[in-house]
């Protein structure tokens, strides 16, 4: 004959779906931070970078708290900054590159004891290609959304979780149904 199907639903499709969508999104987490990884260790973008020149930058020094070069491109490449020439302001008086020394972030700052007031320097700054700027932009882009999307994360399983247990308890209310033998009463 017919079977009573009231409150028999099939949850089932829900959790796994739930299950595998979760999992889902892990897994292309994992790939995308490995082919965006891949492309930044390979250097392909290489070819486009260029050399940006700053001739005379005046009003630096050269002591041990450091002088930040000012001139610098915004997308100058760490290690990339050659001092070309450094002299006194005042005088013109050139100094000896012993006497100071560069770090790859551009601060300039005494190797010796010797030290200057008033120095300009021109140098030389190697800039990435704007495909490597891209690159840059997605890594770090990609980055922060999933920090972004990481942060909601425990209230999405919260929710996930409400929705497996109410699952549960309709299955088991179904099943419960199910293996009632006659009511009757006392």
């Amino acid at each position: 004959m017919f079977k009573n199907t009231k409150a028999q639903t099939n949850n089932v499709g829900l959790i796994l779906g739930l299950i595998f969508g979760i999992a889902s999104l892990v897994i292309a987490v994992i790939i995308f931070f490995v082919i965006v990884s891949t492309l930044t260790d390979a250097n392909l973008l290489t070819a486009g970078r260029t050399t940006e020149t700053v001739v005379n930058e005046t009003g630096g020094y050269i002591n041990s708290t450091g002088y930040q070069l000012a001139g610098l491109d915004s997308f100058y490449i760490p290690g990339g900054i050659n001092i070309l020439q450094a002299y006194n302001g005042t005088d013109g008086t050139i100094f000896i590159a012993g006497n100071y020394s560069v770090s790859s972030t551009g601060i300039v700052t005494n190797a010796t004891v010797w030290f200057s007031d008033t120095a300009n320097f021109t140098y030389t700054n190697s800039v990435y290609s704007s495909e490597e700027q891209a690159e840059d932009n997605l890594a770090g882009n990609f980055t922060t959304g999933v920090d972004n999307v990481s942060s909601k994360i425990p209230t999405v399983l919260l929710i996930a979780a409400i929705v497996l247990i109410l699952g549960v308890l309709v299955l088991l209310v179904g099943a419960w149904q199910r293996m009632r033998i006659g009511g009757g009463s006392i």
